[in-house]
């Protein structure tokens, strides 16, 4: 099977070929007004909504500073947008990041970057979160890593057993988190809106 990314560029009249069939197989009228464009709309969408296929994660982060600073750093409700890859419809949700640095810290701006990367790929909400956990841990080298990633799976809600208003919580931890509950502990209380 050929990869829908060839040197980042989707390829067009594949997708739209294949959306017209699906279109046809659903028992639906490709030629209809409402529908005439929806081949090349899908296409479209499908370059930017998977633009992160093939694309290294630590790519996000690569301008990092020295700064000696020994305390956790949180940046949460991050806001995701990504396709379930077993049923290619959106699950979304919020991602935390908390970290204790190294030596090394990155803009903060780059997390919210990282995300949205590894979101831009078919996705399972676990390979999310541990992607985003291990392209922090190495590059930024860092004491401590702990992600969590909220999610509300269309897949549940919309289709199969229609469980509307169901969360799912994914949470990796490295280093420090992995080893001191207590900083887990004060990862959470950060989460806590005020």
């Amino acid at each position: 099977m050929q990869p829908l990314v060839t040197s980042n560029r989707i390829q067009n009249d594949v997708i739209e070929e294949s959306i017209r069939n699906i279109l046809k197989e659903i028992g639906e009228n490709p030629e209809r007004e409402g529908l005439l464009d929806t081949p090349k709309r899908v296409a479209k969408m499908y370059r930017e909504v998977f633009s992160g296929v093939g694309v290294n994660p630590e790519t996000a982060l690569t301008t990092t500073f020295e700064e000696q600073y020994d305390g956790m750093i949180t940046v949460k409700d991050i806001t995701y947008y990504t396709f379930c890859e077993h049923h290619i419809i959106p699950f979304y949700g919020k991602a935390h990041i908390g970290y204790i640095p190294d030596g090394r810290i990155v803009g903060l701006s780059k997390f919210a970057r990282l995300v949205e990367l590894v979101s831009q790929r078919p996705q399972v909400q676990e390979r999310m979160t541990t992607q985003i956990a291990d392209a922090i841990w190495n590059v930024l080298n860092p004491k401590g890593v702990i992600v969590t990633v909220e999610g509300t799976h269309l897949c549940m809600c919309a289709r199969g057993i229609k469980k509307p208003g169901t969360a799912t919580v994914t949470t990796v931890k490295k280093g420090l988190f992995a080893e001191n509950p207590a900083l887990c502990e004060e990862f959470d209380r950060s989460l806590v809106r005020q």
